[in-house]
């Protein structure tokens, strides 16, 4: 008996043995991805992906309100031009937050009109401040029998004594000048003519120094008779003459028709004129508008009649602007 007990405990244990030396293997798992599954994207780096908006000098970010005849305005601008720059429609196309560009891309001009000297048939180079007649008697003596170069002198080059010297040369001169050393005519400048020796230093010269001498050549007149009821000094953006409705409102300068219209609030019907790159004038309240867009008008020429659009008493509202900003009228025209 106590044997049989033996054997069947032998035999338990076997069984027992045998399964627990059974290897065991976890069930195959296959992950199944269809083709057209697409990773998740970060938004951070999409946010840092797209390309920034245009912010800084030469472009304007669209508030409520505004209108592209007033940012054109602003920013001494013809509408025309920022509809172009911009790729607009047309000049209702704008939207709040949109950024505009307000300055001209590299290389394009705006068309803006400098009234040329009286009686120049050529450009005179003269320092700056002195009268023409005082900067062309020492650049004829300093030529001799060679006349200066008539043909435009507007191209960028880079300053080296071979350029000094090819722009000094007259467009008739003798074969012997072509083997003269090239540093002989700076040198022979600076004894000879104020003219040429600030000719002898351009690279001194400051670009912005041209565009004030385009202002300092526009010639101005005060733009209709009347008096003054309000001064820039006043917190004005202007000037405003009284006046009697339909009294002529003449251009205070030549320039070109830039705006002619009513779509500045605050403005009634307006006119603006470019004079330079940088100068503009503006006036407003008018009751008839006797000029249109892109027309050249002359210094004194009658551009409209006095009124009283968008005002409460008739009047000329007249202002004067560099590169957009108001400026005091006062400092350009001459005293009454």
């Amino acid at each position: 008996m106590k044997n049989n007990r033996l054997v069947w405990l032998g035999i338990v244990v076997s069984l027992l043995a045998g399964c627990t030396t059974t290897p065991r293997t976890a069930a195959p798992v296959v992950e199944r991805t269809t083709s057209s599954a697409k990773p998740a994207v970060d938004p951070t780096k999409i946010a840092a992906a797209a390309p920034a908006r245009p912010e800084g000098k030469g472009y304007y970010t669209v508030k409520k309100g505004d209108t592209l005849y007033r940012i054109a305005l602003e920013s001494g601008q013809s509408y025309r031009d920022i509809v172009a720059w911009n790729n607009l429609t047309n000049a209702n196309d704008i939207k709040v937050d949109q950024v505009l560009r307000v300055l001209p891309p590299d290389g394009v001009q705006t068309g803006a009109v400098v009234a040329p000297a009286a009686g120049a048939s050529g450009i005179e180079v003269r320092p700056l401040g002195a009268s023409p007649s005082a900067g062309a008697a020492p650049a004829a003596a300093g030529t001799g029998a060679g006349a200066n170069k008539t043909g435009p002198r507007g191209d960028k080059r880079a300053y080296s004594d071979s350029t000094l010297a090819e722009l000094e040369k007259p467009d008739a001169a003798p074969s012997t000048a072509s083997t003269a050393p090239a540093a002989a005519p700076a040198i022979a400048s600076t004894a000879q003519t104020p003219a040429k020796a600030d000719v002898a230093h351009p690279a001194e010269k400051p670009a912005a120094a041209a565009a004030a001498g385009d202002d300092e050549a526009v010639s101005w007149m005060w733009p209709a008779e009347g008096k003054v009821v309000g001064t820039f000094d006043g917190g004005k953006k202007g000037v405003d003459i009284a006046g009697k409705s339909g009294q002529p409102v003449m251009a205070a300068g030549a320039g070109k028709v830039m705006y002619a219209g009513a779509g500045i609030r605050g403005y009634g019907n307006l006119v603006i004129v470019k004079h330079s790159n940088n100068l503009l004038s503006a006036y407003a309240h008018n009751k008839t508008i006797l000029v249109k867009e892109g027309q050249a008008v002359t210094k004194g020429q009658k551009i409209a009649e006095m009124g009283n659009s968008d005002s409460d008493s008739v009047k000329l509202h007249f202002e004067i602007r560099q590169q957009g900003k108001p400026v005091d009228p006062s400092k350009y025209l001459p005293p009454r």
